[in-house]
């Protein structure tokens, strides 16, 4: 950087004379960084569209899927005997189902109260709570005791361990059983963790009848388990119309498409149909999504653009108020996309796919408008209208028909459905967005889009013009400091001179 001298000898303001030159070199460089940044906002501009796409392509995606017009309602004649709903492979038809019996796990209970484990503040130990029961079985409170539940062994020192010891080493081993303890009630449980002939209680070995009665016809717990019998749970039994004797581990059961939740024993008539308020709110939403995405592309290439707002300077911003910065540049950017060719032929392939005609389709209709589904004014861009009415009516007459008019598959273009054509043109129309404008994505560190090569090279071409504009003005500053420094010396020898004539 050059030696600036700001006009100490020659009296100008060389300072705003630097900046004024300075303004007049800089103007292709505002030009290029206002190009610059207008390339931005369309950037932007058209990764919004292609966001909305996306969006569009996800729902497209399921009305291309079968399952999406396949959705059943089930219902039944008696709630009290079970619960239940259908899946996209129930078939339509009235069955009845009888609940026989439910599952159960195994459940036992202190049968009566046991011996206070409180004392005080604390908890007593185990042989201080049962010390009656320990004393008559010649069990000092020394020794250890053993049990053996579920195929696991338990040790238990009685002098130290308490009855909440016994429930935390109980749950802690993972076999199938919950213990718990209600001191309020002053009672033992154990449960199994889940319901069916599968689950069990088994105390194979009890040293000091613990758990178990042995020989002593008493457990401590009094739970009334006898040593070495197992206790199981129960399966769930049902019949399914002439299947007799079906059976499930828990209340839950699911047979020929429809999930059961057993409640109580019974019998009770199941009516599956197909779900056409299902399928229509699908329909509804898809059709929400389309508009949405018309509605938005419409507002980008029909926004007015104003020309003569181009993007400020960071100059001219110093000049203005937030507020007047924010209506200057709502204005510069509107309009971007006005008119453009991309845009324009997307919306013209969307609407191709929609309102085509799917030939050599079983069913009794070959278009969305025969179904409700239609486009109403021109100024609407072809903004979709569902009549309510119709639509339903379809739903009910020919179901199948529909998933066809959405769903069908064929080589032959003019035999796709309506959401395979047009999930054919998301996908197209994504790829040429992506390929102009680039995807904002974290994954992708350089753009290859067309317009991601022209800001890195405009933003190379700026950092050019920065180097260059440094180097003019250290240029001027030069200039101007010699001439400060040619008017220094000669207001020197004036002086000079003054002084030698003054002095004859």
């Amino acid at each position: 950087m050059a030696l600036r001298v700001g006009g100490l000898a020659s009296g100008m303001d060389i300072e705003s004379m630097v900046k004024d030159l300075m303004r007049a070199e800089r103007m292709p460089l505002d030009k290029l960084q206002q190009d610059k940044q207008l390339l931005e906002w369309q950037q932007e501009d058209y990764r919004d569209i292609n966001q909305q796409v996306f969006k569009l392509r996800d729902a497209v995606f399921d009305m291309k899927l079968q399952g999406t017009y396949q959705t059943k309602s089930a219902s039944t004649s008696d709630e009290t005997v079970l619960d239940v709903s259908a899946t996209g492979s129930a078939t339509e038809g009235t069955y009845s189902i009888t609940v026989n019996n439910l599952a159960s796990g195994v459940s036992k209970a202190s049968a009566t109260e046991l011996a206070d484990e409180a004392n005080g503040d604390s908890t007593k130990t185990l042989y201080d709570q049962f010390k009656t029961e320990f004393d008559a079985r010649g069990i000092a409170s020394t020794e250890d005791i053993t049990l053996t539940l579920n195929g696991t062994d338990f040790t238990f020192d009685i002098d130290q361990d308490n009855i909440n010891t016994l429930v935390g080493k109980i749950n802690e081993a993972d076999i199938g059983v919950k213990a718990s303890y209600d001191a309020d009630q002053n009672r033992f449980f154990l449960n199994t963790e889940s319901t069916g002939s599968s689950q069990e209680i088994t105390v194979s070995a009890d040293s000091a009848n613990l758990l178990s009665t042995g020989l002593s016809n008493s457990s401590m717990l009094k739970l009334n388990l006898d040593t070495g019998t197992t206790y199981n749970g129960t399966d769930a039994s049902y019949d399914f119309g002439d299947a007799v004797g079906l059976s499930s581990s828990t209340n839950m059961a699911t047979i020929n498409g429809l999930n059961l939740d057993l409640k109580d024993s019974g019998t009770t008539t199941v009516t599956v149909k197909s779900d056409t308020d299902a399928v229509y709110d699908k329909i509804k939403s898809f059709v929400e999504t389309y508009n949405e995405t018309l509605e938005l592309i419409a507002d980008k290439t029909q926004e007015k653009r104003y020309r003569d707002y181009k993007p400020l300077t960071d100059e001219q911003k110093e000049d203005m108020t937030d507020n007047q910065i924010e209506i200057w540049e709502e204005k510069a950017r509107s309009g971007l996309l006005k008119n453009d060719s991309i845009v324009r032929d997307i919306v013209s392939d969307f609407r191709m796919a929609m309102s085509g005609i799917v030939e050599n389709i079983s069913g009794t209709y070959g278009s969305l408008d025969e179904i409700g589904i239609s486009t109403q004014n021109w100024y609407e861009n072809g903004k979709l209208h569902i009549d309510e009415a119709d639509l339903k009516e379809a739903l009910n007459k020919d179901s199948q028909g529909i998933m066809d008019l959405f769903t069908n598959n064929s080589d032959v273009d003019s035999e796709k459905g309506v959401a395979v054509k047009l999930y054919d043109a998301v996908i197209h129309s994504s790829e040429l967005i992506t390929a102009k404008a680039g995807r904002e994505s974290s994954f992708s560190l350089v753009d290859n889009s067309y317009i991601g090569k022209r800001l890195r090279n405009m933003g190379d071409e700026i950092n050019a013009w920065e180097d260059r504009l440094t180097n003019v003005e250290d240029r001027y500053w030069r200039q101007f400091t010699r001439m400060e420094e040619a008017i220094n010396r000669m207001n020197s020898q004036s002086a000079w001179l003054s002084q030698q004539f003054g002095g004859q």
